[in-house]
């Protein structure tokens, strides 16, 4: 097989990014604001800094600032596991037949095996600085959790992390995980906490959601003394710190002489996504470079492709700003059946501005489409890949098929966020045959949907 470029590309310690790109700055349309769910008026500092870490706020409410500089001791972290290989599918495109290439930047060369890590030591270090006992948190397929609990480990902050119910139940080495690292998990929704109470009274039997362990994180960070809440997706803070896989990305690309044509990500809040497109989309929106740039949601939780583009609450307690966002409404609770994360109401507003404004598009995908496409890479590239990112790999194949019968030789990149190995009860029900797909009708979303706020913003 002629291989022209290296198999694995990377790139040198002292080429890791010492800053991280804020995409904002580049937006003609800037994202709305967060809104305070009492007043309706966009949130203050102030506001923020009993629920969130004080430099952390300064970074999600900065619009204009292009570059971050990356601190010492968060770097020093970095360079146990980054830069993450950028890695030419080689043998994808021999079984595909395809006279497409494709890339994948790899980030699951890690213990939490995601890109979390790269948010999560950056949030950790935040609180550490400012003094505090420890955090808390949300969790979905557990990759954040597991992030988070080791991040806090490093710096001694105590972690506490309500995973969504199913995921709890159906993941018992990732939860496991945490623990390990000292983190305290508990099932959401819970009883230990008054919103937890208060839905599983209105949802009796709950699975739970991201918006559910959301609301029960945030309850706990603003009633505990010296403590704060910290988020693994969706806020403006996380996309900046996640913005090093792009940058990698683009500096490996920009090595080997390549430019691609197509950037695939899986979506579910939007921090894996978000940080792999940003210097490409900067160059878009600053007139440089063009790029097709496409979101890949499940079919089961589909904000971008089938919810609205409205002002809503980020979490189904109703208790954390409101966010305009590409949303199924925060009283959404995805399918039980729903393997892996990918599981959030809405949208970053980042990405959502961005779609918005047609830069970027999105497409849903069935899950046993999703996990075909994930054995199919398994089997070739070596890598057991994470349901998440399986989204991102059909996508691939799908665009790849398309250049074999087109014969275009398409250059396609896409994100390869995490190993699939805590995910096995989900893979074994795929080879079982007992998976299933589940697509919600519009008289589903419309029960979510219709109880959005009333904004008139």
């Amino acid at each position: 097989m002629k291989r022209d470029v290296p198999y694995k590309t990377y790139l040198a310690e002292n080429e890791i990014p010492t800053q991280w790109y804020n995409v904002r700055a580049d937006m003609k349309n800037k994202p709305a604001p967060l809104l305070n769910p009492g007043t309706l008026e966009p949130m203050k500092a102030e506001e923020l800094y009993p629920v969130f870490c004080e430099e952390l706020v300064k970074q999600e409410l900065d619009n204009d600032t292009p570059f971050f500089d990356i601190p010492q001791e968060i770097l020093d972290f970095y360079y146990m596991y980054r830069p993450s290989p950028l890695v030419r599918a080689y043998f994808l495109e021999k079984a595909l037949d395809t006279p497409a290439k494709i890339y994948y930047k790899f980030e699951g060369n890690n213990t939490s095996g995601s890109h979390k890590l790269n948010s999560a030591i950056a949030q950790a270090y935040y609180a550490k600085k400012q003094g505090l006992k420890g955090v808390t948190t949300e969790t979905g397929a557990g990759q954040w959790g597991t992030a988070l609990s080791m991040a806090c480990a490093y710096f001694d902050l105590d972690c506490q992390v309500y995973m969504v119910k199913c995921s709890y139940e159906q993941k018992p080495f990732r939860r496991e995980v945490m623990r390990t690292y000292g983190a305290k998990v508990t099932p959401s929704p819970s009883m230990t906490t008054q919103i937890g109470q208060k839905i599983l009274k209105e949802h009796p039997g709950t699975t739970g959601s991201l918006g559910c362990a959301i609301s029960e994180a945030v309850e706990v960070a603003v009633g505990s003394e010296g403590y704060r809440y910290v988020l693994g997706s969706v806020l403006s803070q996380v996309l900046l710190h996640q913005s090093v896989i792009g940058l990698e990305a683009k500096a490996a690309f920009d090595k080997l002489g390549v430019k691609p044509d197509m950037i695939i990500g899986c979506a579910g809040g939007g921090s894996n996504l978000g940080g792999l497109i940003s210097p490409f989309m900067g160059e878009k929106l600053r007139g440089e470079a063009d790029y097709q740039i496409i979101a890949i949601e499940p079919a089961s939780c589909p904000s971008l492709t089938r919810g609205k583009y409205a002002y809503d609450f980020c979490d189904t307690g109703m208790v954390c700003p409101l966010a305009k966002m590409y949303t199924l409404g925060s009283d959404f609770i995805p399918s039980a059946n729903h393997a892996g994360g990918l599981r959030y109401h809405g949208m970053s507003s980042i990405l959502s501005q961005l779609y918005d404004d047609g830069l970027m598009e999105a497409r849903s995908v069935e899950q046993t489409s999703v996990f075909e496409a994930a054995t199919q890479f398994a089997r070739v590239e070596g890598i057991l890949p994470a349901p998440e990112s399986s989204h991102a790999i059909r996508a691939a194949i799908d665009e790849a098929l398309k250049c074999k019968e087109t014969g275009e030789e398409k250059t396609i990149l896409f994100g390869l966020t995490g190993t699939g190995y805590f995910d096995l009860v989900a893979y074994e029900k795929y080879n079982e045959g007992s998976m299933s797909d589940y697509i919600p009708t519009d008289a589903d979303l419309e029960k979510s949907l219709s109880k959005l706020p009333k904004v008139d913003k």
